[in-house]
Formats: structure tokens, C-alpha cells, sequence
């Protein structure tokens, strides 16, 4: 078990680059809103950063899919 802060780093389609919490270092998808949509992201790995002083414990999420079309805003 990891006490402590947890993150989720996201990779790949509308959310790259994007770091979220995470409450569980176990967990296997996100599940994301976007816009009027939501996408999934797939767990990918094992967790880093779970010693002693080495920061917070990080999680790498891959794009995996999205409930809807995706169609990029002008923002």
C-alpha cells in the first residue's frame, strides 16, 4: 500500500500531458470528462516514485477511447 499523494499522468488523445489525483494506486482506468464527452484512459505499468522521499507516487494512464466523437475546439 502507498500512503500518500498519488498521481495520475495521462498520455496520448485529448488530455496529454494532463496530471490528476488518484486515490487509488490499484486502479486500472480512468474514466475523464471532456467537453459534452468523456474519454477512458487505461492504466499502464507499474507505479513510480513509491520510496521514501522520492516524491509522489506517479501512475501512467494511456488514451484508450472516448464515449463520443471527439471534435477538437478552437481553444
Amino acid at each position: 500500500m502507498v500512503v500518500g499523494m498519488a498521481l495520475a499522468r495521462l498520455r496520448g488523445g485529448p488530455l496529454d500531458g494532463q496530471i490528476l489525483p488518484l486515490d487509488d494506486t490499484e486502479q486500472e482506468e480512468l474514466i475523464v470528462p471532456y467537453g459534452t464527452t468523456q474519454v477512458i484512459y487505461q492504466r499502464s505499468g507499474e507505479p513510480t516514485g513509491t520510496g521514501q522521499g522520492d516524491g509522489p507516487t506517479e501512475v501512467q494512464f494511456w488514451f484508450a477511447d472516448a464515449s463520443d466523437d471527439i471534435v477538437p475546439s478552437d481553444d
